[in-house]
């Protein structure tokens, strides 16, 4: 009994760190076959550094682990707040995750991130393939964020840094076209 006391105590303690955690990131896919993530205002939850060749972990980003990313950066200067960008951030999936992942994004040799302060800068907007978006699409529209982790299995390892969040919404942009196409008949 006690150990599921302590199990129920320990993902409502997770549950909650998450909860009042900042969103560190926007992910905007409004353009077809086309992905753009931005940084926010939003301050790490922890201060930790470490290389960006490893990089940081939108956890959950997809439903579907069988979808790696190839992309092709157009633009791009995201990094850690506190580093300079290179403008060459990169994205990464692996089949065996359900992530995605941005790394290298600084000639700097440590990447930084401080609890309290801003944690990232800039934007970064790659094209991927129809099957990829169409993955992108179905992914979920949050989640946990974590550095230095490339994938799922890196997750017990790495550090939570706070949340990624999918504006606008996939579902709220087809509310929002049938919502257009109803006003439309009804003015006639």
């Amino acid at each position: 009994m006690n150990k599921i006391a302590t199990i129920a105590g320990l993902a409502a303690a997770a549950t909650a760190m998450t909860a009042s955690a900042d969103v560190l990131l926007n992910v905007d896919l409004s353009v077809v076959d086309t992905i753009t993530i931005t940084a926010t205002s939003g301050n790490s939850a922890a201060s930790v550094s470490g290389g960006d060749g490893i990089g940081v972990l939108l956890a959950g980003f997809f439903n579907d682990a069988s979808f790696p990313v190839f992309d092709v950066l157009v633009s791009g200067d995201l990094t850690s707040a506190a580093n300079v960008t290179d403008g060459t951030p990169n994205l990464f999936s692996s089949t065996s995750s359900f992530g995605l992942n941005i790394w290298s994004w600084t000639n700097d040799l440590t990447s930084v991130f401080t609890a309290g302060s801003t944690a990232f800068s800039g934007s970064g907007t790659w094209t991927v393939n129809s099957d990829q978006y169409a993955a992108m699409l179905l992914g979920n529209t949050n989640g946990d964020m974590y550095y230095e982790a490339d994938d799922d299995t890196d997750i017990p390892n790495a550090t939570f840094l706070g949340t990624w969040n999918v504006v606008p919404a996939p579902g709220s942009m087809a509310l929002l076209g049938l919502g257009g196409i109803a006003a439309g008949r009804r003015r006639r």
